[in-house]
């Protein structure tokens, strides 16, 4: 099986100490955060914010930033020890029975963990849905306070680029819009953290 047919691969653009998530939010959120380089008021520590590596993930969900209240796309560079932590004390959204001894024990974690982590399928350069997996991790309370207050390295708007891949895409220029896409490619999860999560590699 190669890596592309395997179901739930974290795959996402890094480097030596960060690795790329992406959020959208309305301009309100976007504007200050940007010129913080990090989340500040009117962005709320006490809702669940959910961080995604997989741009086109991104870009399904945001309708490629033309959602209401999603239409600035922000990609940050945190920590990867940090997103590391942040999936080593998470729950899986979802019950899995390789990942759990029953449903006993899944409910636990998932009241007892600050972090979610949720598989849907990922999407092309069409949008449409993969045979493998994405994943969306979910931050909460202390959580959420690591990652504003120390993951968060760099901050960038990539809106426009979003627009740009989907222009050409509408266009039928599909190798421009797949050369413009972020390299990623499958992320080294520590053995504990991978099995924690339910991956396949």
């Amino acid at each position: 099986m190669t890596e592309a047919e395997k179901g739930r691969i974290v795959r996402a653009e890094y480097a030596d100490s960060t690795i790329a998530v992406y959020q959208a939010y309305p301009q309100v959120i976007a504007e200050p955060a940007l010129r913080a380089r990090t989340f500040v008021a009117p962005f709320k520590r006490e809702r669940m914010t959910w961080i995604k590596p997989s741009f086109l993930w991104m870009m399904y969900r945001s309708g490629w930033a033309r959602k209401p209240n999603q239409e600035r796309i922000l990609r940050i560079d945190m920590d990867r020890a940090g997103f590391e932590w942040a999936l080593a004390h998470a729950a899986l959204s979802h019950f899995q029975p390789g990942a759990h001894e029953d449903r006993t024990h899944w409910r636990a974690e998932v009241a007892e963990c600050p972090v979610r982590v949720q598989w849907d399928p990922d999407r092309s350069i069409h949008l449409e849905p993969q045979p493998w997996r994405a994943i969306q991790v979910g931050l909460s309370g202390e959580a959420v306070d690591r990652y504003v207050d120390d993951w968060i390295v760099d901050m960038a708007d990539v809106t426009e680029r979003a627009w740009s891949v989907q222009a050409a895409v509408l266009d039928g220029r599909i190798d421009e819009a797949l050369s413009q896409l972020p390299n990623e490619r499958s992320y080294p999860l520590p053995e504990h953290v991978r099995r924690r999560m339910g991956a396949d590699g």
